[in-house]
């Protein structure tokens, strides 16, 4: 029905086009066939111009007119007229009549001017009923429709709309996501759990006089599953569902986005119990006053109705508010206050059982060798959220289809690995100079990374590029590490210094290059944290900066560097100087001691161009078993 309404406004609109489009013809377009012919070929001999109403007398006075037409009731006329100031040539000539000059035919009977008079065209009654009525009637109609169905397309898609809210509804959501579909997660399941059951089970809870929480605040890093969580909830319920995105609410206009917030949260009563799931709410919940010059009007009005109808003056019951973000930092201390989000929810990273329970939930449709095994890709994954887990496998099924193969082997698991952890493999190197370099640098990382006992093992090194790396050297940690000791930190940087330490060991400091600049920036990142956040130098165990340092509009200080007097500048960067140049000492010394097991590892590198852990592990075993050949192991640090 709404589409058949739209296709008679076109054509009413379309018809009413012609309209105008008759309405703007001339009187010339009415003239007769013969008229018309008789003008073209007159143009054809004639040449054209404008008179002035008083030489136009003069000409009739002095007998040079030879024929006159009237047109538009006398007002406009065109004469053809012959003088010696035309060189007795007959021209044209186009004359406006002024009102009131009512001689002038008796002038041309006088004369004996041939003249004729041309009336105006009659308007048939169609076109003056359309032109004065049906235009307007289609305009005033046009305006009622849409402002009578100003919901028909949506929220926003009119301007009646702009304080409707723009959240999806769903009385009976099936998401296809239920909690078995997720793992790695299994505290903010249960508390999740622990949701429904109060929806499904009210009595069992107030029974003991508990009341079910207001609101619900999901956080943790992007792609660990808060947003799969909302929808499992959605679907297990089994009540009415809402969910937008903080982004929704905000716009251009003063008011709207508090407008937005209002009509929400009364679909919301009409409806409870419900859920009302805000994803990324940071975009609107942001503190209040942060940033230069003060906060965006729009956006604090925005938050001050949220903070109302979720815990004002007027109670909403039966409404369950979840919001996600990962940005918690930057939110209002209004809004996380109980009795608005009573449950902050984190949900990490999964560790390495979380990993293979996610693994075995998105492994279940795919086809895998018997060969993969879902224990080794969790081990190898360190740090890999839900969503980068996901897509491993998905990566891996299209290499498998890329390769014609029915089914997903550890290659294509691994090239997926390697494909997310790197980037994508480009052309292999000429056999060149620059590609034995790179091959003496990766060693270098190899073989401080293998002798540092605080240190990952070598997982792969490799000299195919990946993304702007020319050469890559992976590591893989025992078990995931939530908290780093100081050796483990130095182990760090020795290992990422090796690799230009290499460098200058084998070809002089002539020949260092700028392959390890991305090398330095993280050695110095690591280095001043240390100093400034971990308490590890000689300053002493005090936190000088925070992870937010830096970043503005938070709220916090503006200046974050006057919160420490310019000599304890001084002294960090004297520290964080420190820490890298002894850690550059020991990565010279590692190499230097270790420079015929070096030369052994390059040249096997540089004819299989990738060597995985296993192998590397022999080649240094060998290298231990000769005489007076001992891996030096640096378990202290002064």
């Amino acid at each position: 029905m709404k589409n058949i309404i739209k296709s008679i406004l076109a054509l009413l609109v379309a018809l009413g086009l012609v309209i105008v489009g008759v309405k703007k013809f001339n009187i010339g377009d009415f003239q007769s066939p013969e008229t018309i012919r008789n003008k073209s070929e007159a143009d054809q001999n004639t040449a054209s111009s404008r008179m002035t109403y008083g030489r136009f007398l003069d000409y009739l006075e002095m007998g040079w007119v030879k024929q006159v037409d009237l047109y538009d009731n006398g007002r406009n006329a065109q004469i053809v007229a012959s003088s010696p100031e035309l060189g007795n040539r007959s021209q044209t000539i186009r004359v406006e009549i002024p009102v009131g000059a009512s001689q002038l035919i008796q002038k041309l009977k006088e004369n004996n001017i041939n003249f004729d008079a041309h009336p105006a065209p009659r308007k048939s009654l169609f076109v003056t009923i359309a032109s004065n009525i049906l235009l307007p009637a289609i305009f005033i109609g046009a305006l009622i429709y849409f402002f009578q169905n100003s919901d028909m397309g949506g929220a926003g898609s009119s301007p009646m709309s702009l304080g409707k809210s723009t959240a999806r509804f769903e009385r009976r959501p099936d998401t296809g996501v239920t909690f078995s579909d997720i793992a790695g997660i299994d505290e903010a399941k249960a508390e999740f759990e622990e949701i429904v059951s109060f929806l499904k089970e009210p009595d069992r809870y107030t029974l003991v006089g508990a009341k079910i929480p207001k609101g619900i605040l999901l956080v943790g890093p992007p792609g660990t599953g808060k947003t799969l969580l909302a929808k499992a909830i959605a679907n297990e319920a089994n009540v009415p569902f809402f969910s937008v995105a903080g982004s929704e609410f905000v716009e251009m206009f003063i008011g709207i986005g508090a407008a937005r917030v209002r009509d929400l949260f009364k679909k919301a009563s009409e409806n409870a119990p419900c859920i009302v799931f805000i994803d990324e709410i940071d975009a609107v919940g942001r503190e209040r006053g942060a940033g230069i010059g003060g906060g965006n009007d729009e956006r604090e009005q925005t938050l001050n109705q949220l903070l109302t109808e979720m815990d004002g003056f007027k109670e909403n019951k039966g409404v369950i508010v979840v919001g996600a973000t990962n940005r918690v930092d930057i939110l209002d201390a209004a809004l996380l206050r109980p009795g608005r989000f009573d449950r902050q929810i984190t949900v990490n990273l999964p560790d390495r059982l979380g990993r293979l329970g996610i693994l075995k939930v998105h492994g279940r449709n795919k086809p895998l060798d018997t060969s993969v095994s879902l224990v080794q890709i969790a081990n190898r994954t360190p740090g890999f959220s839900g969503a980068d887990l996901a897509n491993l496998l998905n990566e891996a099924a299209i290499l498998a289809t890329r390769y014609k193969k029915t089914l997903i082997t550890n290659n294509e698991v691994n090239e997926a690995v390697d494909r997310i952890i790197g980037g994508i493999a480009g052309a292999s190197m000429e056999d060149t100079k620059n590609k034995k370099l790179i091959a003496y640098h990766e060693v270098g990382h190899a073989i401080a990374g293998s002798v540092l006992k605080s240190h990952d093992e070598v997982e792969k090194i490799t000299l195919t590029p990946r993304g702007g790396a020319k050469g890559l050297t992976w590591f893989t940690p025992e078990e995931d590490q939530s908290l780093l000791s100081r050796s483990a930190l130095l182990a760090r940087i020795i290992t990422a210094l090796a690799g230009r330490a290499t460098e200058q060991v084998v070809f002089g400091d002539a020949e260092i290059t700028t392959g390890a600049s991305n090398d330095l920036q993280q050695v110095t990142n690591l280095a001043r944290q240390m100093v400034t956040r971990f308490g590890m130098s000689n300053i002493g165990p005090i936190a000088l900066e925070d992870e937010n340092t830096g970043q503005v509009f938070l709220g916090s200080s503006m200046n974050p560097g006057s919160e420490y007097a310019e000599n304890i500048a001084d002294r960090i960067d004297t520290e964080v100087c420190k820490i890298i140049n002894y850690c550059e000492q020991k990565a010279i010394e590692i190499v230097s001691d270790n420079r015929v097991v070096i030369d052994l590892a390059v040249e096997q590198l540089l004819d299989v161009e990738t060597m995985d852990g296993e192998k590397f592990r022999e080649l240094l075993s060998l290298y231990t078993l000769l005489p007076n050949k001992k891996l030096p192991y640096i378990s202290k640090f002064s």
